[in-house]
Protein backbone atom coordinates (compact mmCIF):
# COMPACT_ATOMS: atom_id res chain seq x y z
CA UNK A 1 0.00 0.00 0.00
CA UNK A 2 1.26 3.55 -0.88
CA UNK A 3 1.15 6.73 1.59
CA UNK A 4 -0.22 9.84 0.54
CA UNK A 5 2.06 12.95 1.39
CA UNK A 6 0.83 15.48 4.13
CA UNK A 7 1.16 18.08 1.50
CA UNK A 8 -0.73 16.39 -0.57
CA UNK A 9 -3.80 16.38 1.50
CA UNK A 10 -3.33 19.80 1.69
CA UNK A 11 -3.90 20.23 -1.89
CA UNK A 12 -7.35 17.74 -1.95
CA UNK A 13 -8.51 19.69 0.69
CA UNK A 14 -7.85 22.98 -1.21
CA UNK A 15 -9.64 21.53 -4.56
CA UNK A 16 -12.56 20.55 -2.66
CA UNK A 17 -13.14 23.75 -0.85
CA UNK A 18 -12.56 25.72 -4.08
CA UNK A 19 -15.16 23.41 -5.57
CA UNK A 20 -17.41 24.15 -2.61
CA UNK A 21 -16.99 27.79 -3.84
CA UNK A 22 -18.97 26.78 -7.05
CA UNK A 23 -21.56 24.80 -5.77
CA UNK A 24 -21.80 27.73 -2.83
CA UNK A 25 -20.89 31.34 -4.11
CA UNK A 26 -19.91 33.60 -1.75
CA UNK A 27 -16.10 34.32 -0.72
CA UNK A 28 -15.51 32.59 2.53
CA UNK A 29 -14.62 28.79 0.92
CA UNK A 30 -12.27 30.08 -1.85
CA UNK A 31 -10.15 32.20 0.28
CA UNK A 32 -9.67 29.54 2.86
CA UNK A 33 -8.88 26.95 -0.25
CA UNK A 34 -6.45 29.33 -1.13
CA UNK A 35 -4.90 28.99 2.59
CA UNK A 36 -4.83 25.36 2.50
CA UNK A 37 -3.52 25.34 -1.00
CA UNK A 38 -0.45 27.82 0.46
CA UNK A 39 -0.21 25.47 3.22
CA UNK A 40 0.39 22.25 1.02
CA UNK A 41 3.36 24.51 -0.89
CA UNK A 42 4.57 25.42 2.83
CA UNK A 43 4.92 21.96 4.41
CA UNK A 44 6.00 20.62 0.67
CA UNK A 45 9.21 23.00 1.28
CA UNK A 46 9.17 22.61 5.00
CA UNK A 47 8.22 18.50 6.09
CA UNK A 48 8.53 18.38 8.95
CA UNK A 49 5.95 20.68 10.38
CA UNK A 50 4.11 19.55 13.15
CA UNK A 51 0.11 18.83 13.30
CA UNK A 52 0.07 20.99 15.21
CA UNK A 53 2.11 23.78 13.63
CA UNK A 54 0.44 23.23 10.35
CA UNK A 55 -3.38 24.00 12.42
CA UNK A 56 -2.27 26.90 13.48
CA UNK A 57 -0.10 28.55 10.35
CA UNK A 58 -3.26 26.78 8.50
CA UNK A 59 -5.82 29.36 10.55
CA UNK A 60 -3.41 32.41 10.43
CA UNK A 61 -3.54 31.58 6.25
CA UNK A 62 -7.22 31.16 6.31
CA UNK A 63 -7.91 34.31 8.42
CA UNK A 64 -5.13 36.45 6.58
CA UNK A 65 -6.09 35.57 2.92
CA UNK A 66 -9.99 36.04 4.12
CA UNK A 67 -9.25 39.37 5.44
CA UNK A 68 -6.85 40.28 2.72
CA UNK A 69 -9.70 39.88 0.32
CA UNK A 70 -12.53 41.63 2.11
CA UNK A 71 -9.71 44.90 2.70
CA UNK A 72 -8.07 45.22 -0.35
CA UNK A 73 -9.76 43.35 -3.22
CA UNK A 74 -13.84 43.16 -2.51
CA UNK A 75 -13.53 46.96 -3.12
CA UNK A 76 -11.77 47.37 -6.21
CA UNK A 77 -14.07 44.46 -7.30
CA UNK A 78 -17.45 46.07 -6.66
CA UNK A 79 -18.68 48.06 -9.82
CA UNK A 80 -21.37 50.48 -9.21
CA UNK A 81 -22.44 51.98 -12.80
CA UNK A 82 -22.61 55.49 -12.92
CA UNK A 83 -26.42 56.55 -11.86
CA UNK A 84 -26.87 53.10 -10.49
CA UNK A 85 -28.01 55.12 -7.15
CA UNK A 86 -30.79 56.75 -8.98
CA UNK A 87 -31.71 53.64 -10.83
CA UNK A 88 -35.49 53.53 -9.85
CA UNK A 89 -35.83 57.45 -9.67
CA UNK A 90 -35.86 58.62 -13.62
CA UNK A 91 -36.87 62.06 -12.30
CA UNK A 92 -33.60 62.79 -10.72
CA UNK A 93 -31.44 61.20 -13.79
CA UNK A 94 -33.18 64.04 -15.43
CA UNK A 95 -31.62 66.68 -13.63
CA UNK A 96 -28.88 68.77 -15.66
CA UNK A 97 -30.92 67.06 -18.79
CA UNK A 98 -31.78 70.06 -21.45
CA UNK A 99 -35.33 69.61 -22.78
CA UNK A 100 -37.93 71.45 -25.44
CA UNK A 101 -41.15 72.85 -23.83
CA UNK A 102 -44.23 71.90 -26.00
CA UNK A 103 -46.91 74.09 -23.67
CA UNK A 104 -45.44 77.50 -22.27
CA UNK A 105 -44.68 77.78 -19.18
CA UNK A 106 -47.34 80.35 -17.93
CA UNK A 107 -47.93 81.56 -13.76
CA UNK A 108 -44.90 78.99 -13.08
CA UNK A 109 -46.50 75.47 -15.23
CA UNK A 110 -45.85 74.27 -18.61
CA UNK A 111 -45.20 70.61 -20.57
CA UNK A 112 -41.74 69.35 -21.93
CA UNK A 113 -41.33 66.59 -24.56
CA UNK A 114 -39.15 64.27 -22.61
CA UNK A 115 -38.03 61.54 -24.98
CA UNK A 116 -41.38 60.41 -27.26
CA UNK A 117 -43.61 61.41 -23.69
CA UNK A 118 -44.18 64.50 -22.30
CA UNK A 119 -43.87 66.01 -18.11
CA UNK A 120 -45.41 68.86 -16.33
CA UNK A 121 -42.49 71.64 -15.39
CA UNK A 122 -42.36 74.47 -13.64
CA UNK A 123 -40.24 77.46 -13.44
CA UNK A 124 -39.94 81.12 -15.05
CA UNK A 125 -42.59 81.59 -17.86
CA UNK A 126 -41.22 80.81 -20.98
CA UNK A 127 -42.75 80.50 -24.70
CA UNK A 128 -43.80 77.49 -26.24
CA UNK A 129 -40.53 75.94 -28.18
CA UNK A 130 -38.23 77.20 -25.21
CA UNK A 131 -35.07 74.88 -24.49
CA UNK A 132 -34.85 74.55 -20.26
CA UNK A 133 -32.76 72.50 -17.74
CA UNK A 134 -33.96 70.16 -15.06
CA UNK A 135 -32.76 71.75 -12.11
CA UNK A 136 -34.37 69.42 -9.46
CA UNK A 137 -37.63 67.28 -9.52
CA UNK A 138 -40.56 67.73 -7.10
CA UNK A 139 -42.41 63.98 -7.10
CA UNK A 140 -43.62 63.79 -11.22
CA UNK A 141 -42.94 67.70 -12.32
CA UNK A 142 -39.63 68.87 -13.56
CA UNK A 143 -38.20 72.22 -12.15
CA UNK A 144 -36.83 73.96 -14.77
CA UNK A 145 -34.66 77.17 -15.62
CA UNK A 146 -34.14 78.32 -19.29
CA UNK A 147 -31.19 76.56 -20.44
CA UNK A 148 -28.46 78.96 -21.53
Amino acid sequence: MWELSAHYLWWILALLLIAGEVLLPGYFMLWVGVAAAAMGVLLWLVPSLGLLTQAVLFALLAFGACALYARLLRPKLERRDPGSEQLNRRGEQMIGQRYELIEPIVNGRGKARVGDGQWLVSGPDLPLGSTVEVVAVDGTTLKVRAAL
